[in-house]
């Protein structure tokens, strides 16, 4: 199974992560400390070396090409501690006599700067070495000078120093690892207060997640929180939709039921009526309740395209009222998104458009927009109107201001209770024509974030 589709915890994969890395990074510094040893030690011998070179050049120079006077008391080697050849017209001299093997070669080799000698296998002589070979003439006379180092006993003490390096870089590995395991146990201090707390909410200690934490954390501590409200508030809407319809449906059937069980009168065209409109209360409860069960109210991820639905809605307004005419204005793109559910929305839109399309004279307009991270939705017709009076008993459950017009007086309510539950509002004015306006404001991209998409 791959790596990435197996369960681990989140010390595990780090761990898994970040150890290899951190190994492969201490190895690497390993080896670049090695050839950098190599070469910056390389070079400080190749500098002294040469150095040495140019003061027996002048000391060559100054002694008019007679060596034998540099020669007392082994000067060179009590000076520079390194082992030297050097050839004239009158011979060669080379110190100490166990390198002469490796040293007389050079002296007639054309090769000039630094020479490097490997593997040569003389005995009492080192088996690599690093020397300064430099040709020039005094008096038309040919001089040859070599300086050279014993490479074996530096290249020793480097080995000794990389050996420490490494077991220092060993000791940070695992002080790294010490380190990442704290560093893990402590970040993830949060998840555990998390999973204590998701105990005490399953054992009913605690109603709501605390959100105080890592700033990582507090997007999902929110999202289970608003979970948590959604099945409060779907819980507490069951109970009140069985509640209302058990005490609005008792009255009718008591009456319809008295009627039936009452022998001694006659079923005439009076009672049937009394009994059918008993029965259609019944129904405007039944109808009532179910509507408001299927409301969502805020959903995280649930969107809808407000303009989209609007046309689709004025379309079928449109036919369902041929004489009046349905109007849409909106600055909104076709395809921008709110963040309210798709059927909450055509509630709204519905239950205002249909009421003002019974209400109008000649035309509607719905106007959507967005004003300071609120949205908008304006619903206005050229009816006769709506008294100040009346305008503050509009949306009230079961209220008609007209008994002629068809109707439970259920629509405005339904739109309060469906705009409540978004924390927005819904006010009435009087529109440019006299009729009535009616003004929908819900939080948009400051509570919810509106969107837009394709």
């Amino acid at each position: 199974m791959p790596l990435a589709a197996r369960p681990r915890s989140v010390r595990g994969m780090l761990l898994i992560l970040l150890l290899p890395v951190g190994i492969g990074l201490m190895a690497l510094a390993w080896f670049i400390h090695g050839a950098l040893l190599e070469r910056m030690s390389t070079d400080f011998v190749e500098s002294r070396l040469k150095d040495e070179v140019a003061f027996l050049e002048h000391q060559i120079r100054q002694s008019g090409g007679r060596i034998d006077t540099l020669q007392t008391g082994d000067y060179f080697q009590e000076v520079f501690h390194h082992a030297f050849a050097i050839a004239s017209p009158s011979g060669q001299s080379i110190s100490p006599e166990t390198w002469t093997p490796l040293l007389r070669p050079l002296l007639s080799s054309e090769q000039e700067g630094a020479v490097r000698v490997r593997g040569a296998g003389v005995s009492a002589a080192p088996s690599e070495l690093l020397g300064y070979r430099r040709a020039f003439t005094i008096g038309g006379n040919p001089f040859v000078v070599i300086v050279a180092e014993d490479m074996e006993a530096l290249q020793q003490s480097q080995a000794e120093l990389h050996t420490w390096t490494a077991i220092v870089s060993v000791l940070l590995v695992i002080l790294m690892v010490g380190s990442i395991w704290v560093g893990i146990t402590l970040a993830l201090r949060p998840v555990v207060g998390l999973r204590a707390s998701l105990k005490k909410l399953q054992s009913g200690d605690i109603s709501r997640i605390n959100a105080d934490g890592p700033e990582e954390f507090r997007p999902l501590v929110q999202q289970l929180n608003q979970l948590l409200d959604s099945l409060d508030d779907r819980l507490e809407r069951s109970r009140d939709a069985l509640a209302n319809l058990s005490h609005s449906v008792k009255t009718p059937i008591a009456a319809v039921r008295q009627i039936l069980e009452d022998t001694s009168r006659p079923l005439d065209e009076n009672l049937r009526r009394e009994m059918a409109s008993r029965l259609d209360d019944i129904d405007a409860q039944l109808e009532s309740e179910m509507r408001r069960s299927r409301f969502a109210g805020p959903q995280v991820g649930q969107s809808a395209c407000p303009v989209k639905q609007s046309r689709d809605l004025l379309w079928m307004l449109g036919r369902l009222y041929p004489d009046k005419s349905f109007e849409l204005s909106t600055d909104l793109a076709e395809h921008h998104r709110w963040p309210v559910e798709e059927h909450d929305l055509n509630e709204i839109l519905g239950n205002l458009l249909d009421n003002a399309g019974k209400w109008s004279s000649r035309w509607v307009e719905l106007t959507l927009g967005e004003d300071q991270g609120q949205l908008k939705i304006m619903i206005s017709d050229d009816g006769a109107g709506v008294s100040d009076t009346a305008r503050t008993q509009l949306g009230k459950r079961g209220l008609r201001l007209d008994e002629q017009t068809p109707g439970h007086g259920l629509g405005l309510a339904i739109v309060h209770a469906i705009v409540e539950r978004y924390k927005g509002k819904v006010h009435y004015t009087s529109s440019k024509a006299g009729g009535l306006t009616a003004v929908v404001e819900i939080p948009g991209s400051d509570r919810f974030g509106s969107r837009s998409g394709n």
